[in-house]
């Protein structure tokens, strides 16, 4: 009984990985739920909807309770991860924290390169997240290269935006 209060309190370490190799904890939501909140992912930015279906199909919304940790500054990306409900903090430097909540997603960028995370992220409450791992966005974008097309356009416009930014 103490096990199950731990867990329940956050005091016991929820294992993000675990949870997520595991499918029979998955919440179900309509695939046209999921397609809306791709929608507002930058690098999905210009999807067909075609394309967004083909994302959401790879996805999966799963529930953690507060004091998960999401991601770990340093440690390798494998995930992206949207907020559906719940807050999260992100521990951007020693001195810089930042708020996530509904709508706002965080590890877009692992889906492509799986590099190192910049920032830690944990659970402020209870949360709900649509979840894509890389290596089934990595399938899909060798499946649908049209997909992988339309990324590169954005991730294209994103960096000549910088780029200007940085030389006005």
């Amino acid at each position: 009984m103490e096990f199950i209060g731990r867990v329940l309190d956050g005091s016991y370490a929820w294992d993000l990985g675990d949870l997520l190799r595991r499918g029979d904890d998955e919440i179900r939501i309509p695939q046209d739920e999921k397609v809306r909140h791709l929608q507002k992912v930058d690098i999905l930015a210009d999807c067909t909807k075609k394309q967004l279906k083909a994302v959401a199909a790879i996805s999966r919304v799963i529930e953690v309770p507060a004091g998960t940790t999401l991601t770990r500054a340093g440690e390798a990306g494998e995930e992206f991860f949207f907020i559906l409900d719940g807050a999260a903090s992100v521990d951007v430097t020693r001195r810089k924290r930042v708020k996530l909540g509904p709508g706002e997603f965080f590890g877009e960028m692992s889906l492509l390169d799986g590099e190192p995370r910049s920032a830690t992220v944990r659970a402020e409450s209870d949360m709900r997240l649509l979840v894509i791992l890389r290596r089934n966005f990595q399938t899909l974008l060798s499946e649908v290269p049209e997909l992988t097309r339309t990324i590169l356009v954005v991730l294209s416009r994103r960096l000549r935006d910088l780029e200007r930014a940085l030389n006005a």
